[in-house]
């Protein structure tokens, strides 16, 4: 069984589809604390570093094996709050990031929300650095489109997404750094580069860590 860490519930059946697509059997329990998110980005995600580890105490409460935390603001937090909480947090970036440093040099990485741009950008080069690779990590926020997220939009909000990927240049590898960006990979076919997201690689590292 799996703890999962939401700043948003749409991303609850969105796991749940992938678990079933890839991961029948595993019970998946779901925790949602959107406070954190808006928070983070009021007054940057250390200031909510208590808050995120009493939320993940709750989780750890439901008898999970493992937690997985979805947002990429407060997934560094996380994971180093559950350093010693019993069992593994993994924040859901982290595949994706190391994925992003063996793609090429040049990481482009796109957010629809300013506190998530530091985070990802830290945590790619953190992977390079532990693969030894050299990096170049260029951060871009995709203006105008959290407000559609935020309103229900989704259609309209990827199609964001989407468009900002197209504009992208000068790239080896483009990094969706929210897991709500992830939808926008299917709209952009005609791209040559890898465009990563996190939540299928998020989800199946987290699930290795119970199963194997």
């Amino acid at each position: 069984m799996l703890g999962l860490l939401h700043t948003s519930p749409v991303h609850a059946p969105v796991f749940d589809g992938l678990r079933d697509e890839a991961h029948p059997g595993v019970e998946l329990r779901h925790h949602v604390a959107e406070e954190l998110l808006a928070r983070a980005r009021r007054e940057g995600p250390d200031a909510v570093a208590p808050d995120v580890r009493d939320a993940l105490e709750k989780v750890v409460g439901d008898g999970v094996g493992a937690v997985l935390c979805t947002c990429s603001t407060i997934g560094g937090i996380a994971e180093s709050a559950g350093a010693d909480l019993g069992v593994p947090v993994v924040r859901v970036d982290r595949p994706m990031a190391a994925a992003a440093v063996a793609s090429g040099p040049r990481v482009v990485v796109l957010a629809a929300v300013a506190s998530t741009l530091e985070p990802t950008s830290a945590l790619v080069e953190e992977e390079a650095r532990r693969a030894g690779r050299e990096v170049s990590v260029r951060a871009e926020l995709v203006d105008g489109v959290w407000e559609r997220f935020e309103a229900g939009d989704s259609e309209g909000y990827l199609e964001g997404v989407a468009q900002a990927v197209r504009a992208v240049r000068d790239a080896d590898v483009v990094v969706l750094a929210q897991a709500s960006m992830a939808g926008a990979e299917a709209l952009v076919p005609e791209v040559r580069v890898p465009v990563l997201s996190s939540p299928r690689a998020g989800l199946a590292a987290t699930v290795a860590l119970v199963s194997g």
